[in-house]
């Protein structure tokens, strides 16, 4: 994460805890110890790991969606990189995202939902502000998700 909003991690932490959460190898790097989340399951999406202690790797998206055959999707979080954003948002009916009124320099980023015609806000928070840094969350809705190959 370019920018550290303590409000914000506490809202993922309430958002993810006790759920299924996807993520991509980097992803997993970002996290202390580049150890998983606690208090979750975690699935990593990696060609190249084969193994993390205290999670599932899966080497592609069909090894994926297997394991997701017999999971209540409703309990699934897809918490990153851009990587996997962009392989598994087509299957997301909900994305809450938490956007800046900064520009940091960054080498990936998250789909601009606003520009997709599947995606559009059902609810936004007020303009906040932590730390000096002013940001907003979004809550949007996919109208037409994509069934898993399950």
């Amino acid at each position: 994460m370019l920018v550290s909003i303590p409000a914000d991690l506490q809202r993922f932490r309430r958002l993810t805890l006790g759920r299924i959460v996807v993520l991509g190898r980097r992803t997993l790097a970002t996290f202390p110890g580049d150890r998983p989340l606690e208090g979750r399951t975690n699935l990593i999406l990696s060609r190249s790991v084969q193994t993390v202690e205290g999670a599932q790797v899966f080497p592609d998206l069909a090894a994926l969606f297997a394991r997701l055959r017999n999971c209540d999707l409703s309990q699934v979080s897809v918490i990153g990189g851009a990587a996997v954003y962009e392989a598994l948002l087509p299957y997301c009916e909900k994305a809450y995202v938490t956007k800046t009124f900064l520009a940091p320099e960054a080498d990936a980023f998250f789909p601009e939902l606003d520009r997709l015609a599947n995606w559009s806000v059902e609810a936004s928070s007020p303009v906040l502000e932590e730390s000096g840094v002013r940001f907003q969350y979004f809550d949007y809705v996919n109208s037409a998700p994509i069934a898993l190959p399950l």
